[in-house]
C-alpha cells in the first residue's frame, strides 16, 4: 500500500473521531486553538488532515485531548500514516482499511489525455447513478450487470484521463462510489459474488478518498452483510459494526438505521440472538429520530417496511416463527405484483417461518409461489431463496402437500 493510501486512511479515521465527538472542523479547530494557547489553527487546516494532505504531529497531544482518545493510538496512527511498516491503525479503522483494494485504480494519470470538465459533468454522471439505481427496482441482476460495470468503467477512465480541478475530482468520486455499490449489489443478485467484492472495494476507496464517511459505511456494510451470508460471519459482523463506527452518531437517520439492521443481521448469521435483537431495538429507535442531516439519495428505500422486513427474517433465522409469521403476512400485504422481486423473496421467508411453527402445508403452498415465481426473474438471490425453501420442506417428506411440491420441483436441489 503506497504512502498516499496510508496518509488518506489516516485522515478518515481522524474525520471518524471527530465526528464521533460531536465536533465540526471548524469548532475541532476553536477547541485545539483554546487548548494550545494559539490561534492560528484553521479548519482549513483540520481539512487538509482529513484528506490525508498532511499529518498533524505536532498537534496530537492537543487532539488526543480534545476527542477524547489516547495518546498513543494516534501516535501509532500517525506512524503507520508516514509509511512505518510496523504500525496499525486502531480499531475499527484497521478493520476499514483492510478492505481498501491493493493498488490504486483510482490514481489519475500523470498526463491527462481527456478533455477538462466541470460540475456539469459530475451532475450528469450522478443523474446516470441514481437512475441505475431506479431499474435495480425493477430488474434484475442478470439484466443489469452489463451496463451497471460498463458504467463504473467508464466512471473510472473520466476520473482518471480528464482534467479537472480537485473539487470536482473529489466530486467524481461519490458517484464513483455510489456506482461501485450498486454494482456490487447487482453482481450479486446474478450470482458473481468476486465481481462484487472487487466493485465494493473500489467503491470504498473511492467514497474514502471523497472524505464522505457515509458512503465509506455504506459500501463496508453492504461488503459485510455479502460476507455475512457467504460463510464469514465472523468478518461480516466486523465490517458491518466498523460501518456504524465510520458513520458516526450524527448520521443521518434512515442510514443509521440501515447500518445497524446489518448489525442486526450480522449477529443473527454470527449465532448471537441477544445482540441481534438489541441491534433491531436501536435501528427502529434510530429511524424514530427526526432531526439530524438529510438523507443521501440513494437511502430512499429505507423506511419502516424495510426494518420489519429485517425484524421478520431474524426472527425467522433465529428460529421464532411466532414473531416472524405476522410480520411478514403484514408486509406482504402492503406489496403488489410490480414488485416481483420483494415478494418472492418475502415469501421464501415466509415458507420457512411456516414450516419452523409447523405448518407444513401453508410453508408448501408459500414454496410453490416462491419457485413458480422466481423462474421468470434472473436472480441468483431468489433461485438461491428457492433451494433453500426446498431443503426446509424435506423435513415434512410425510405431508402430502410437501411431497407434491418436492416431486414437481426437488430437481431444482441439484443445480
Amino acid at each position: 500500500m503506497n504512502d498516499q493510501a496510508r496518509r488518506a486512511q489516516f485522515g478518515a479515521h481522524l474525520a471518524s473521531l471527530r465526528r464521533g465527538a460531536g465536533l465540526s472542523q471548524r469548532n475541532l479547530a476553536l477547541r485545539l486553538c483554546a487548548v494550545a494557547g494559539i490561534t492560528t489553527l484553521t479548519r482549513n487546516e483540520v481539512s487538509r488532515w482529513e484528506r490525508g494532505e498532511r499529518i498533524p504531529d505536532a498537534w496530537l497531544p492537543p487532539l488526543a485531548q480534545v476527542l477524547g482518545v489516547p495518546l498513543h493510538e494516534l501516535e501509532q496512527a500517525a506512524a503507520y500514516a508516514r509509511g512505518d511498516t510496523h504500525a496499525t491503525l486502531p480499531g475499527t479503522a484497521a478493520t476499514l482499511a483492510e478492505q481498501l483494494p491493493d493498488g490504486d485504480a483510482l490514481e489519475p494519470l500523470a498526463a491527462p489525455s481527456g478533455r477538462r470538465i466541470s460540475t456539469t459533468t459530475v451532475e450528469g454522471l450522478a443523474a446516470r447513478v441514481h437512475g441505475l439505481r431506479l431499474a435495480d427496482d425493477v430488474l434484475y441482476g442478470g439484466d443489469l450487470i452489463a451496463p451497471a460495470f460498463r458504467e463504473l468503467r467508464a466512471a473510472v477512465r473520466l476520473y482518471r484521463e480528464s482534467e479537472h480541478s480537485e473539487e470536482t475530482g473529489r466530486g467524481l468520486l461519490v458517484p464513483i462510489g455510489e456506482l461501485g455499490q450498486i454494482a456490487g449489489w447487482i453482481a450479486l443478485d446474478a450470482g458473481r459474488g468476486e465481481d462484487a467484492e472487487r466493485a465494493y472495494r473500489l467503491g470504498f476507496s473511492a467514497a474514502r478518498q471523497a472524505g464522505d464517511g457515509v458512503l465509506v459505511a455504506q459500501l463496508a456494510g453492504s461488503l459485510g452483510y455479502h460476507l455475512s451470508n457467504t460463510g464469514r460471519e465472523r468478518e461480516g459482523l466486523e465490517l458491518a459494526t466498523a460501518a456504524v463506527a465510520e458513520a458516526g452518531p450524527d448520521a443521518p437517520a434512515t442510514t443509521r438505521a440501515l447500518f445497524l439492521d446489518r448489525v442486526a443481521w450480522g449477529h443473527t448469521r454470527a449465532g448471537e440472538p441477544q445482540p441481534a435483537l438489541r441491534a433491531l431495538g436501536e435501528a427502529h429507535a434510530a429511524l424514530d429520530t427526526t432531526d439530524g442531516p438529510p438523507a443521501p439519495s440513494w437511502a430512499y428505500w429505507v423506511n419502516l417496511e424495510e426494518l420489519e422486513v429485517m425484524d421478520a427474517r431474524v426472527f425467522t433465522e433465529l428460529r421464532r416463527p411466532l414473531r416472524a409469521v405476522p410480520l411478514l403476512q403484514d408486509v406482504l400485504g402492503r406489496y403488489d405484483a410490480t414488485h416481483a422481486w420483494e415478494v418472492v423473496l418475502y415469501r421464501s421467508w415466509l415458507a420457512v417461518a411456516l414450516a419452523d411453527a409447523n405448518e407444513p402445508e401453508q410453508a408448501a403452498e408459500e414454496a410453490r409461489h416462491v419457485i413458480d415465481s422466481s423462474g421468470d426473474l434472473s436472480s441468483e438471490r431468489t433461485a438461491e431463496r428457492a433451494r433453500v425453501v426446498l431443503h426446509r420442506l424435506k423435513e415434512y417428506e410425510d405431508v402430502p402437500e410437501a411431497r407434491e411440491v418436492l416431486a414437481d420441483y426437488g430437481h431444482l436441489l441439484l443445480a
